[in-house]
């Protein structure tokens, strides 16, 4: 599908007589990681006990240069590497090339039993201590960890902190950047049969100084061709709890309104997208209300975004404050 013949409106909240038309652009950006490999062996004839740091050095596994969990494997020589690098270089020592076998270090997964390493996100400001064998846990989960681009129109691998997404969602896949809470915006397609997995350039908000991200798509729900809009926090499910938004489409005296909790980028678009958590518009609603011959889609979606507030005794009982769109 030619996603270049979708053009998008859109309109900021302070007049809705001055509209900004761009074309849907997909810009690709690449991430690499570089990896270090200073692998240490200990100096057995100095009589010298290896450090924590040289021990975790020869715990790593010298072909993926990642950390080795049991199974541990050496060959005859005494050379170790992980269980799916074994796998990767045919059963032959990458060191020696001696054949592995089916040799265990037994004593090397001992002694990573012993020791206690710090979060890999230490450097962005996780200060946990775990044991070797509960680090790559907690890794999963930790609240440091790099975000993943929230861009949808390419399988953009970039990774990194708030800040840096931002600056990449503006200077490389060039999306709208808007501030302010409201937003009104015409999304426009010539042939609006054709539904399946088209998506329009991503809008981010500059909102309580957080940054959200404004998605809507086209895609098959079952048999039927619908439209969604959502909205994702650019921060920590607990923190996007702390928001609400709305959504508002409508037409020729009727409307749709959704109300709820933007979820995290932590959740990728289309896991939100395939749990429906959105403003969802079938596409003989979505004609209905472009008005015309229904031959061209021409949606207008309003919405805005809310925080909760924090003490229920405020603003008189408290909840959230229900915005008014009308």
């Amino acid at each position: 599908m030619d996603l270049d013949s979708m053009d998008c409106t859109s309109t900021i909240d302070v007049t809705h007589d001055d509209e900004e038309i761009h074309q849907d652009r997909h810009s690709y950006a690449s991430f690499s990681k570089h990896h270090s490999n200073n692998n240490t062996n200990a100096n057995a004839a100095s009589g010298l006990l290896p450090t924590t740091t040289s021990v975790h050095e020869l715990l790593e596994c010298p072909v993926c240069t990642n950390s080795m969990y049991p199974p541990i494997h050496q060959c005859q020589n005494g050379h170790t590497l992980c269980s799916t690098c074994k796998n990767r270089v045919h059963n032959r020592c990458p060191t020696c090339r001696q054949e592995l076998g089916d040799i265990r270090c037994l004593a090397l997964e001992k002694v990573a039993e012993s020791l206690e390493l710090p979060c890999k996100y230490m450097s962005l400001g996780c200060p946990e201590i775990f044991p070797y064998y509960g680090k790559p846990k907690h890794e999963t989960v930790c609240d440091f960890r790099p975000y993943s681009c929230p861009y949808a129109g390419s399988e953009c691998s970039v990774m990194g902190d708030i800040p840096f997404l931002v600056a990449h969602l503006r200077d490389d896949h060039k999306v709208d950047m808007h501030s302010g809470c409201t937003f009104n915006h015409r999304y426009v397609k010539s042939n609006p049969r054709e539904v399946e997995n088209a998506t329009w350039m991503l809008t981010v908000f500059y909102c309580f100084g957080e940054y959200f991200c404004l998605h809507f798509e086209a895609f098959q729900l079952g048999m039927a061709p619908v439209y969604m809009a959502f909205l994702r926090f650019m921060g920590d499910e607990t923190e996007a709890r702390n928001y609400n938004y709305s959504l508002e489409v409508g037409g020729y005296g009727r409307k749709l309104i959704w109300e709820g909790t933007p979820r995290s980028v932590r959740d990728s678009h289309r896991k939100v997208r395939d749990s429906h958590d959105g403003l969802i518009i079938q596409r003989n609603m979505a004609l209905f209300f472009s008005g015309g011959d229904r031959k061209e889609l021409k949606l207008r979606v309003t919405g805005r975004i809310w925080k909760e507030q924090q003490h229920s005794g405020e603003a008189g009982g408290g909840g959230a404050c229900i915005p008014n769109l009308s």
